[in-house]
């Protein structure tokens, strides 16, 4: 239920926010709940994947490119994503979480997030993403470039350990092809 109850308040700040242009950093700002924490008193680690998919909504409601996308009938899915945690949030701790799209390749796009407190990075992630169609099917590349407008100068390519994750991060198919 907590995280419906963010999921609103995400909403409605974005209403009210400084509005973004998708290519921009989103910065959305938390707390540290008593539900968040885990038995040793420090944020548990699937509550920051939770808190992520409330960073890039915040990023995709404050730019506009989540109503362009649902007018579509295109919605986005994560297909991979890897965390890694530097420091604790404690209870009742303020931090950010930095929302930025870093890139695309021939199948999927990129995005960095990152937990932050004053200048601290206390956990950072790459996430591996795509849009689908409702009726079926992947959104391509150039109808995402075409709806977002281009990518800006500098931006797209990828680094080669983010590329190297992602080809090797891909689950099997099949369990028998676990282990080979």
């Amino acid at each position: 239920m907590n995280l419906y109850l963010r999921l609103l308040m995400t909403y409605l700040k974005a209403r009210r926010g400084r509005r973004l242009g998708v290519w921009d950093v989103a910065r959305t700002a938390f707390r540290v709940l008593p539900n968040d924490l885990d038995q040793i008193g420090h944020m548990n680690n699937a509550r920051y994947l939770a808190i992520m998919d409330l960073g890039r909504m915040d990023l995709m409601l404050r730019s506009g490119f989540w109503s362009k996308t649902t007018r579509r009938g295109w919605y986005p899915v994560v297909a991979g994503q890897s965390i890694s945690y530097r420091r604790s949030l404690k209870p009742g701790q303020r931090y950010e979480v930095h929302s930025e799209i870093l890139g695309m390749d021939d199948n999927w796009f990129f995005l960095e997030q990152t937990f932050v407190v004053g200048e601290d990075v206390y956990a950072h992630a790459i996430v591996r993403a795509r849009f689908l169609r409702k009726s079926g099917g992947s959104v391509s590349h150039d109808e995402l470039l075409e709806l977002a407008g281009p990518m800006p100068e500098g931006r797209g390519v990828l680094p080669e350990w983010i590329t190297e994750w992602s080809d090797g991060s891909k689950p099997p198919k099949k369990v028998s092809e676990l282990h080979d």
